[in-house]
């Protein structure tokens, strides 16, 4: 494995996380608030710092498999960051229940539903990457 970073795409955040240096754990890393910060900028910077080698973009499948207008966001968003960072492989990985997984995993490490808001964009990137982890060869 190598190191990898996980992507949850949305209107208003973009949260990120990544794997360590082996590829082999996922954590936390930030969240881009799209009204602040150029994301394909900092995604771009974040890649360099790690030594990214794999980006993994969650994408919203509906409940039957097929995709959506939600879907058609993530992928014009996927083509502009491969046009950003084209030497880099970028892999589309279903993200359904990642947030709901999320938010089980926060409120049972003792966090209150009102301290989701900061931190659960991140933490659905964490279960993006750990579904990509898991299916991984």
């Amino acid at each position: 494995m190598h190191p990898a970073l996980g992507i949850d795409f949305g209107q208003a955040r973009i949260g990120i996380a990544a794997t360590d240096a082996c590829g082999i754990l996922a954590h936390p890393v930030e969240s881009i608030h799209l009204n602040r910060t150029e994301p394909l900028e900092r995604i771009a910077q974040l890649v360099a710092e790690r030594g990214i080698r794999t980006l993994v973009l969650g994408l919203p499948l509906r409940l039957d498999g097929t995709e959506g207008t939600a879907c058609e966001k993530v992928r014009a968003f996927g083509e502009r960051l491969h046009a950003r960072l084209p030497e880099l492989p970028l892999v589309y990985v279903d993200e359904f229940l990642t947030t709901s997984v999320a938010q089980d995993k926060l409120h049972a490490a003792g966090r209150k539903a009102r301290d989701f808001k900061p931190i659960i964009d991140q933490a659905a990137a964490v279960e993006i990457l750990n579904n990509w982890l898991g299916n991984a060869d």
